[in-house]
């Protein structure tokens, strides 16, 4: 019998969303659970949903154990920075890549 898993949620710049998939597989062999993003709002045709899509990804750190940040030579932007304030007022433990 396997242990309860942990829920991570990887946050990140959706530049970095290569390596997320990256960290997502490294934590799903740990036995993790793992959420994250999947849509890049940068993309002009999808900028009309990112309040949408912020909501939904403070939700995922909601449902989280911790989160796991995709910081690519140190960079944390202003939206991860948001979420990273906001799982510490949750008290999610936050790790980061870098």
């Amino acid at each position: 019998m396997y242990p309860i898993p942990t829920v991570v949620t990887i946050c990140g710049s959706m530049r970095f969303h290569m390596e997320q998939l990256g960290a997502a597989q490294d934590e799903t062999l740990r036995g993790n659970i793992v959420l994250m993003g999947f849509v890049d709002t940068h993309n002009i045709a999808a900028q009309e949903f990112k309040p949408m899509l912020d909501e939904l990804h403070l939700r995922k750190i909601d449902m989280s154990d911790e989160i796991l940040v995709v910081n690519i030579g140190g960079y944390i932007g202003e939206s991860t920075r948001r979420e990273i304030s906001y799982a510490e007022s949750r008290g999610k433990p936050v790790r980061y890549i870098e």
